[in-house]
């Protein structure tokens, strides 16, 4: 199957460098996505810019593709199937969830000269960066690219309520399945708990597992593409 595998904020399509390789060896064909505005483009790229990316890799795909996103990203993957419900296969979301129709796609951290800059560590201490290391911290800040303001700052669009019979997979990091489930309970994941097929899957590893857990990530999410037409929904705990 092939895996569209979308980076969170701050980073590029080589997030996902130790990941491809893993899932090549599992059979499927990843396809590591670098964003307009991340790498790819102008610094003045827009979130419509970022959606347009991923459509066209869903759109290229051989085959109904399932599209992975990490942390803010899992919006785009969301975008996704709002936009291409017949062509998506599945969803796999990454220590994130969807933003609802007309809220801001990740206006997290004050904007400077028009991009909104990786803020440092403060305030990822504890669970989201545990498991890296010193070294680990300043090669990632090092290679941090400011996300364009018209990107985090972009209104999500969703209009197609047939994206809720598209079937989802939240791997739960640096929270648990049932840390996730209680908020989805609570009302505070909308889009999530209008979802018709969905599974919660842990992971032991920080907000980042695809540069700290590659390989198992790996696991799980080609666990999850052989799960693509199961639309039983469920928690599925990593033993």
């Amino acid at each position: 199957m092939d895996i569209v595998l979308i980076p969170g904020l701050w980073l590029d399509g080589s997030a996902w460098d130790k990941v491809v390789p893993a899932l090549e060896e599992l059979g499927h064909r990843p396809v590591p996505l670098t964003l307009p505005g991340q790498g790819a483009g102008s610094a003045s790229a827009t979130l419509d810019d970022q959606v347009a990316a991923v459509l066209a890799a869903v759109d290229s795909a051989s085959d109904k593709p399932m599209v992975v996103g990490h942390s803010a990203a899992a919006t785009l993957a969301w975008l996704a199937a709002d936009a291409r419900p017949e062509k998506v296969a599945k969803v796999a979301l990454i220590g994130g969830w969807p933003s609802a129709d007309g809220e801001p796609y990740a206006d997290l951290f004050e904007p400077k000269d028009g991009v909104m800059p990786f803020p440092g560590w403060g305030p990822f201490e504890g669970p989201d960066s545990a498991d890296l290391d010193e070294e680990a911290k300043r090669s990632f800040e090092s290679a941090a690219i400011p996300v364009p303001e018209e990107v985090s700052k972009g209104v999500v669009r969703l209009a197609d309520k047939r994206r809720y019979d598209v079937p989802v997979v939240l791997v739960c990091p640096e929270f648990t399945p049932a840390e996730a489930q209680e908020w989805i309970d609570a009302g505070n994941l909308p889009e999530l708990a209008k979802a018709k097929h969905l599974d919660l899957v842990d992971i032991d590893s920080g907000h980042w597992p695809m540069l700290t857990k590659p390989v198992e990530l790996a696991g799980l999410l080609a666990a999850a593409a052989g799960r693509a037409g199961d639309k039983s929904g469920g928690v599925l705990e990593r033993s």
